[in-house]
């Protein structure tokens, strides 16, 4: 299991009307993520062969995150068999856990735009 991580500063834009993180937000910042994740492991070529549609998608909201604060996003593969993949991504200020999420994917061939078996040469990269 490869961890891959990166850091954001929340600002105003990030905001909802309650003056602390959009839930919306949070769903981008797990999309972002992920696709940085594949995008850093992957050859150029398999890029261009394949891609993920997200299945099933679920957030827990531990603690609200604020305008300034710096929000480490830290995702791994959970599991990955078949044609779909389990992602975590852990959302968290001062390594304090925010906000959890847990999401299912499906492998795309981007050729036929049909789900394809998820190959052992992917699998070993995450």
């Amino acid at each position: 299991m490869k961890i891959h991580q990166k850091q954001i500063l929340v600002t105003k834009e990030d905001l909802d009307q309650n003056n602390h993180v959009n839930n919306i937000r949070y769903v981008k910042w797990v999309n972002d993520i992920a696709i940085s994740h594949w995008e850093t492991e992957v050859s150029t070529t398999v890029l261009d062969q394949y891609f993920w549609v997200m299945l099933s998608h679920n957030i827990e909201y531990k603690h609200q995150i604020l305008l300034g604060e710096t929000v480490t996003l830290k995702t791994y593969v959970k599991s990955c068999e078949g044609l779909f993949s389990i992602r975590i991504v852990e959302i968290l200020v001062d390594k304090k856990l925010c906000a959890y999420s847990e999401t299912k994917w499906c492998f795309m061939n981007s050729k036929t735009l049909k789900p394809n078996r998820i190959p052992q040469e992917i699998i070993d990269l995450f």
